[in-house]
């Protein structure tokens, strides 16, 4: 992904901010009505939000028969697996910033779970998001882990995945996201600006999110609430 240091920060400061709200009003006042927002299905685990710049990867349904084994050769077939067909190459590549968009062929799979997403963290990513599935969800929510997916999954990814490339255009949730794109995500889900129209439409964002601030702030003021930072 070619981006500068400069130009990531940017970015990233435009959006920090902004509700996936916001950002959709900003994609529309670009003419981007129909374009952007991740299918209603992709949601959070838990009730968070995140900002960062799109990292992609693509896995596919594993095409070969899976081996009839004793438990033992199972485990070291499971070894050979990790190393050999459903590898996490873009892990390692991982830069402060990113917003992992993983492309897992729709698969009701375990891609990810609570322990290779402490270690997405550990490297600097914001979020993730997938089309298919995630698991130990339980642990994901106590380790405030900020991923959406389409499924809560239980199982491993032996048998059913295989790594595919990374750092291309990917399809999820009905939008393309390319490599360097925009990703905002919170409780309303998941929205991708295209890097080229990152500046404008988070212009309009921002006009959008002040106005409604400054409306509901009236709003709080009147009903005699305490105001909070969706209003200051």
């Amino acid at each position: 992904m070619n981006m500068n240091p400069t130009e990531r920060e940017e970015l990233l400061n435009l959006f920090k901010d902004l509700r996936v709200a916001d950002v959709r009003d900003g994609m529309d006042w670009n003419m981007l009505h129909f374009q952007g927002s991740m299918s209603p299905d992709i949601r959070p685990i838990w009730r968070t939000r995140a900002v960062g710049i799109a990292r992609t990867a693509r896995y596919l349904p594993y095409n070969q028969p899976i081996p009839k084994l004793s438990p033992q050769e199972y485990t070291e077939w499971v070894g050979w697996y990790y190393n050999h067909v459903c590898t996490y190459p873009w892990v390692e590549a991982i830069q402060p910033g990113d917003f992992i968009v993983i492309d897992q062929s729709n698969s009701n799979v375990g891609l990810c779970g609570s322990n290779n997403t402490l270690e997405c963290l550990r490297r600097g990513a914001r979020g993730l998001v997938s089309n298919g599935g995630v698991r130990d969800t339980d642990e994901l929510i106590l380790q405030k882990i900020p991923f959406w997916s389409r499924f809560c999954s239980q199982s491993m990814v032996q048998g059913r995945l295989q790594f595919d490339a990374q750092d291309i255009p990917v399809e999820v949730g009905g939008v393309t996201v390319y490599p360097g794109d925009v990703v905002v995500a919170d409780g309303d889900g998941v929205v991708v600006v295209p890097r080229a129209l990152a500046r404008e439409v988070a212009r309009y964002a921002h006009q959008e999110m002040s106005s409604d601030k400054a409306s509901r702030r009236k709003m709080y003021e009147a009903l005699g609430l305490p105001l909070d930072d969706s209003v200051l």
